[in-house]
C-alpha cells in the first residue's frame, strides 16, 4: 500500500522571508561589531595617547624633587596631578629604581574595580617613561591608567549601538515584509486565479496589476491567455449548443425530432403516472404530399412542410410540443390533457388553419390538408411507443373515411372538417 506523505516543501513567502531576514541580522550585526571594534581602538588609542600626556607632565613636575632626591615634594608634585587625571597609581623611582614616591586611587567599590579590570584589559597598559635632566635620565615614572570614564563612555556608546541596531533590525524587517508581500502578492493572486481557471473552469477572472513591473507583464500575458481561452470556451459552448440543437431539431422546419419527441413523451408519461393525469399524442399526416413534390419539385414541398409546421405551432399552448418525425408526418404532445374533447378541439384548430392557401415559390400557391389521429394515455397505451402507434393507426383510419380530418381512437366515426375550395 502506497502512503502519500503531505507536501512540506517551504512556501516562497518562507524562503524569501527567511532569506531577507538572515542577510539583514547578518549585515546589522557585522556591522555594530565592526562599529563596537573601531571604537574599541579609537577609545584604546585615545587612552594611550592621553596616559603618555600625563605622563609627560608628572615628569615635568617631579623633575627637581627627583634631581634633589626629596621624597615628600616627589609624592606632593605625583598626587596633585595623579588626583586629578584617569590614573589608578603612579610610582616615580630614582635613577638606581629605588622608589621615590608613589601614589594609588582609593578603593570606591565593586563597580568601579570591574571597571578598572575591563579597563586595563581592553584599553590601558601600563606606560613607563623616563625622567631626564640635562639629558641624562635622573628617574622613571611608572603610570596605570584609570579608565573608568572611558568605559563608562564605551558603555555608552555601546547602548547607543545596540538601539541604533534594533532599530535597524526592525526597519530592516518592515522593508523586507513590504518588498515580501510586493513579490508574493501578485504571485499569490495569479495562483488563485490559475487554481480558479483549472478546478471551476472560471475564465472570467483575471490577475490584478502588480507594482514589480515584471510581475504586472506576467499578470498580463496570463489574463490574455484567460482571455483567448474565455474566447474558446464561449466559442465551444456555441458549437455545443448547435450540435445539441442541430441533433434534436430537423433542420427545415427547426421542430424538434422523432428522438427530442420520444424523449419529453416518456419523461411526460412518467409524470402522468405519478400524477395520475392524461396525455395526448397526435399523429399528423400531409394529405397529397407526394403530388406536389411530383407536380412542383422538392423546393415547393419544403415550403409545404415549412409552411404547416409554422401552422401547426401556431394552434398550440405554450407547453404543448410538436415534432417532425419525418417526411410530412408530425406529433403533437398535449399535456396535462383534462379532456379528450381538448385534443379535438385543437385538431380542428390545425385542420381549419389549412384552408389558406401555401405561397410556393414562383408565385404559385395550392391548398393542403392534414389526417389527424389521436391517442390519449392511459386509456389507448401505456408506453411511448404503444401510445404512438395507436396515434398512426388513428390518423391512417382518418384518412381513408375522409381526407382532412381527425379520429380518435375508439371512437366510431372520424371526425370530417369540409374545407372550402376555390
Amino acid at each position: 500500500m502506497k502512503l502519500f506523505k503531505s507536501d512540506t516543501r517551504p512556501t516562497l513567502r518562507s524562503v524569501i522571508g527567511r532569506g531577507h531576514l538572515t542577510v539583514a541580522l547578518l549585515a546589522i550585526s557585522m556591522a555594530s561589531v565592526s562599529l563596537t571594534l573601531l571604537g574599541v581602538l579609537a577609545l584604546r588609542v585615545y587612552a594611550d595617547h592621553n596616559l603618555h600626556l600625563i605622563a609627560r607632565s608628572i615628569n615635568y613636575t617631579v623633575e627637581a624633587a627627583v634631581v634633589f632626591n626629596d621624597s615628600a615634594a616627589a609624592t606632593e608634585a605625583l598626587a596633585l596631578i595623579a588626583s586629578t587625571e584617569e590614573v589608578a597609581d603612579a610610582q616615580v623611582l630614582d635613577k638606581n629604581g629605588k622608589l621615590l614616591a608613589s601614589w594609588e586611587r582609593p578603593e570606591s567599590g565593586f563597580l568601579t574595580d570591574l571597571e578598572m579590570q575591563i579597563a586595563r584589559t581592553f584599553l590601558e597598559k601600563p606606560i613607563s617613561m623616563p625622567i631626564l635632566h640635562q639629558g641624562r635620565e635622573v628617574g622613571t615614572v611608572n603610570l596605570t591608567g584609570h579608565g573608568g570614564s572611558l568605559m563608562r563612555f564605551l558603555f555608552s556608546g555601546l547602548v547607543g549601538i545596540v538601539l541604533c541596531t534594533a532599530i535597524s533590525a526592525w526597519a530592516a524587517l518592515y522593508l523586507a515584509r513590504r518588498q515580501l508581500r510586493g513579490i508574493t502578492g501578485p504571485l499569490r493572486s495569479l495562483a488563485e486565479v490559475a487554481h480558479a481557471a483549472r478546478r471551476e473552469r472560471a475564465f472570467d477572472q483575471r490577475v490584478p496589476p502588480a507594482e514589480i513591473a515584471e510581475l504586472d507583464n506576467l499578470g498580463n500575458d496570463f489574463n490574455a491567455l484567460l482571455d483567448e481561452l474565455e474566447a474558446w470556451q464561449t466559442h465551444l459552448q456555441s458549437e455545443n449548443e448547435n450540435l445539441a440543437h442541430q441533433a434534436s431539431h430537423d433542420s427545415l422546419t427547426g421542430l424538434p425530432n422523432r428522438a427530442f419527441f420520444e424523449g419529453r413523451l416518456i419523461r411526460a408519461l412518467r409524470g402522468a403516472s405519478k400524477l395520475n393525469e392524461r396525455v395526448a399524442v397526435l399523429f399528423l399526416d400531409s394529405d397529397r404530399f407526394k403530388s406536389v413534390n411530383d407536380n412542383f419539385g422538392h423546393a415547393a414541398g419544403d415550403a409545404v412542410l415549412i409552411a404547416v409546421a409554422a401552422r401547426i405551432r401556431a394552434q398550440l399552448r405554450e407547453d404543448d410540443l410538436v415534432a417532425r418525425l419525418g417526411g410530412d408526418e408530425f406529433a403533437i404532445l398535449l399535456t396535462p390533457l383534462h379532456r379528450v374533447e381538448d385534443a379535438q378541439r385543437i385538431a380542428d384548430k390545425i385542420i381549419a388553419s389549412m384552408e389558406v392557401p401555401i405561397q410556393l415559390p414562383g408565385n404559385t400557391s395550392i391548398l393542403t390538408s392534414l389526417s389527424i389521429g389521436i391517442a390519449v394515455y392511459p386509456d389507448h397505451g401505456a408506453t411511448p411507443g404503444g401510445l404512438l402507434n395507436a396515434a398512426d393507426a388513428a390518423m391512417y383510419q382518418a384518412k381513408r373515411m375522409s381526407r382532412g380530418g381527425q379520429h380518435t381512437v375508439g371512437s366510431e366515426h372520424p371526425v370530417v372538417h369540409v374545407q372550402s375550395r376555390s
